[in-house]
């Protein structure tokens, strides 16, 4: 695999981590966190510099990281990076 891919990896298992830690803390409800993820990606599709100048394929490997992170967020049960994976790139985030 890709050491980028790696790195990517890492970095989404963390900041979901530090994602739930800020709401068992209390700092952040589930619903800011989730806001904020939403509030990410319209942001994404706004920016003039994606949304004429990308392929779809570009535009949803923008939107990857924020859309995993809200599904590893709202999952009850703790998936695995790929099953979290497979499931945004099958187009089933929340």
């Amino acid at each position: 695999m890709n050491t980028a891919n790696l790195q990517m990896e890492g970095l989404l298992l963390a900041l979901g981590s530090l994602m739930r830690a800020l709401e068992k803390k209390g700092l952040l409800s589930q619903d800011e966190i989730a806001e904020m993820l939403r509030e990410a990606e319209a942001r994404a599709t706004r920016d003039d510099a994606h949304s004429g100048g990308l392929s779809a394929a570009n535009l949803n490997a923008v939107m990857f990281p924020i859309r995993f992170l809200g599904r590893d967020l709202s999952g009850d049960k703790a998936e695995s990076y790929a099953d979290i994976a497979t499931a945004v790139a099958r187009g089933k985030h929340d």
